[in-house]
């Protein structure tokens, strides 16, 4: 911990003295001004109505939240220059919550706070399980028109707040009230600048532009107000601005006797739109992080980010704040103007303090229109997003999808739409999901065998009987989805013309099943069984072989062969075949003279091999050391430079480092290892006691002097040994 503060600290100490500092200051301002504009809106638009009252406390909570944010995000996120605000997308939800808590009036503004803070907290709190346990990697996919939905959808129902917050009834649309001249100079005005101003940073992408467009608005209305000799409280009143809604304080917003009036029973009545409430920050985070790394054309480490928003989501909630997530424009330009620090955040950090400790006072100079404009500007830019989303080149189907939701959002509800928006996406996701083949690859054991080397009249039988053995190499999840197409292929192989001896379903590349896959694999085990077949598992997951036993008969189960890998289940499945072939073939001489008339040929160049590995041992006596090894040794480990070996009686095979068997030898072949052959971590075991002829690299460099055509012998069968295996 020390270590890392040090080094903190000197990353800091050599930006503050270097290039990035000027960008870092820049940036970090103008960044901070633009937050607190937008957060001074959102916290508006969350405490209204009902809460309108408490409007610059609200205001002080989502900027002390923000600031909170912006000071951990800064020190610990592994993006330098990373900006971080509450969300547009959050903030409806937050107001939905906040608008739909029932309570005293003493109780209203702290218990609305005990929710949002309880939400926070929650919400960091998951963060940091997935970053903890990294999880990131399973649920940063989200179905892109479902996305593109909520968005779209959730920036129509910001901008429909917005016209709410500036006294527009839309349920009384049609009336000539709309157009009175009190609600006029409030939406006009308010509709006229987040128009414009969407459309003129659309076209300059200048960031100074909200900045400075929100200084001409506050002084030229207040400045017309004067003119027309209106006060600041007579505005106040009539709605003009927020001077009747805000007591001139940002924080702190309570004090330690409020919590004592918290009415914890909302807590709990508002459980729903809680967990609605996280769902979207999650979708919202994820796009965010993904966004992010499109625009710096950067990968991110999406765990350790999961553990900075957590961070700086739970301590935010616990001290009063609401949950951040990142900016995406502000953190491009930090890249864009040479400011990758962490001084940016920090810098910006410090202005929004500022602006919490003494910028209470000149909220009441906002004008409402200002608020509701930015708002319209916030909602403008999410449709726009979406919109554009959905139209990028998408199929009809996931097309309709997208608008769908946006529609639902629309004109259902907002917890409606996201509702039915999670339900398409688990169904999308189902769909999918069951699209995807479960059997990579599947051939018989004429096509592919074990690494174990036969006799040659074991291979003609196998070469004979091998399409009887059938093999499933499945992959990925099997779920109730796609579980009913795999049984189906399955079944087909039993109800071919001639009934395999053997089925062996490989396992090794599955990720998971559920209970629907573990009965439908136990009723056509049961199939199988009946037909007479055996069935193989290889490298099957620990807990399916448990659930396969609590579903099946102990007679059933023991029918079922279980291997721990591919290699020695093919091996089980090709002695099998053989055992079967002999056990039907005994007593018939047609079959086996058959076998015999098929392996002559491979039996005559076997016995070739034999006889000139024979000559060859019996030349090189006096040159070869004879050596013993027993069953389970190590002849050979890495790489013996120079050193040749012969398995001259018994058996080995190569094996990696996880004691799985590569190859196997007969007397014959020369023992080496597959280094030269992509393996590195090979070596070799007797498989049972064996006999190895060794020639040290001293005697064959002795052997080519003395003996230069024994020693091009020698080289002439290693080298055709080589060629054959």
């Amino acid at each position: 911990m020390i270590t890392a503060i040090k080094s903190l600290c000197k990353e800091m100490y050599i930006d503050a003295r270097g290039k990035k500092a000027l960008p870092a200051v820049s940036n970090g301002i103008v960044s901070a001004v633009t937050l607190i504009i937008a957060q001074t809106a959102f916290g508006t638009l969350i405490f209204s109505d009902a809460l309108a009252q408490y409007t610059s406390q609200g205001v002080g909570l989502i900027l002390f939240g923000n600031f909170i944010a912006l000071l951990i995000m800064a020190l610990i996120s592994s993006f330098r220059g990373v900006i971080v605000g509450l969300s547009p997308v959050l903030v409806i939800f937050m107001a939905t919550i906040a608008n739909s808590v029932n309570t005293t009036d003493e109780a209203l503004f702290v218990t609305v706070y005990a929710v949002l803070a309880f939400s926070a907290v929650i919400i960091g709190v998951c963060c940091l399980l997935i970053g903890h346990y990294r999880l990131a990697a399973y649920i940063r996919f989200i179905p892109y028109p479902v996305a593109s939905g909520f968005v779209s959808g959730l920036g129509a129902t910001v901008c429909i707040a917005a016209v709410s917050l500036m006294g527009v009834d839309l349920t009384r649309i049609g009336e000539i009230a709309l157009m009175s001249t009190t609600g006029f100079w409030i939406w006009f005005p308010g509709l006229a600048y987040g128009t414009g101003l969407y459309l003129a940073i659309r076209k300059w992408r200048n960031p100074h532009i909200l900045t400075t467009s929100v200084l001409l608005l506050i002084v030229g209305y207040n400045l017309i107000l004067y003119l027309l000799d209106i006060s600041i409280v007579e505005a106040g009143d009539r709605g003009f601005l927020l001077e009747s809604t805000v007591q001139g304080r940002l924080w702190p917003p309570f004090t330690p006797e409020d919590f004592l009036r918290i009415d914890w029973s909302i807590l709990f009545s508002q459980i729903h739109n809680i967990l609605t409430l996280i769902m979207i920050a999650f979708i919202y985070i994820i796009l965010n992080f993904s966004g992010l790394e499109l625009a710096v054309n950067q990968e991110l480490d999406w765990n350790k980010e999961f553990n900075a928003t957590g961070i700086s989501t739970v301590v935010s909630g616990l001290s009063g704040g609401t949950c951040s997530t990142i900016y995406i424009p502000p953190t491009l330009r930090s890249k864009i103007l040479g400011a990758t620090t962490r001084l940016t955040g920090l810098i910006a950090a410090c202005v929004v303090l500022i602006a919490i400790l003494y910028g209470g006072s000149l909220l009441a100079y906002f004008p409402t229109a200002l608020i509701g404009g930015i708002l319209i500007f916030a909602g403008l830019g999410l449709l726009e997003q979406g919109l554009q989303d959905i139209r990028k080149g998408l199929p009809w189907s996931e097309l309709g999808i997208g608008i769908g939701i946006f529609l639902a959002i629309l004109f259902i509800g907002l917890i409606e739409g996201v509702i039915i928006g999670l339900l398409v996406a688990f169904v999308l996701f189902g769909i999918k999901l069951s699209r995807i083949k479960l059997i990579e690859t599947q051939f018989n054991l004429r096509d592919k065998r074990s690494n174990r080397s036969y006799s040659v009249s074991d291979l003609a039988i196998l070469q004979e009987v091998g399409g009887r053995g059938v093999v499933y190499q499945l992959r990925g999840y099997i779920f109730f989805g796609n579980i009913t197409s795999l049984i189906d292929q399955l079944k087909d192989s039993l109800a071919g013309l001639q009934t395999p001896d053997c089925l062996l379903l490989d396992c090794s590349a599955i990720t998971g099943y559920d209970y629907s896959a573990v009965n439908s694999l136990s009723l056509f085990f049961r199939l199988a069984s009946r037909k007479g077949v055996t069935i193989v598992l290889s490298a099957a997951p620990a807990r399916l072989n448990y659930s396969l036993e609590r579903n099946l008969t102990s007679k059933e189960f023991s029918n079922l062969e279980f291997k721990e890998n591919l290699d020695q289940a093919l091996e089980y499945c090709e002695d099998l075949l053989i055992s079967n072939w002999k056990k039907t073939t005994e007593g018939m001489r047609d079959g086996k003279s058959k076998l015999l008339e098929r392996a002559s040929s491979d039996l005559e160049r076997h016995l070739d091999r034999q006889v000139e590995f024979e000559r060859l041992i019996d030349e090189l006596e006096g040159w070869l050391t004879a050596r013993d090894y027993q069953e389970g040794e190590i002849i050979s480990e890495g790489s013996s430079e120079g050193e040749i070996k012969l398995l001259f009686a018994g058996g080995a095979s190569v094996q990696d480092r996880a004691r799985k068997r590569l190859s196997q030898l007969v007397p014959g072949d020369v023992i080496t290892t597959l280094q030269g052959y992509g393996i590195p971590s090979s070596s070799i075991f007797a498989d049972k006691s064996c006999q190895v002829m060794e020639l040290s690299s001293s005697t064959l460099g002795l052997m080519e002097k003395q003996d230069p055509d024994l020693a091009l012998k020698l080289y002439r069968y290693l080298t055709s040994r080589f060629l054959n295996s």
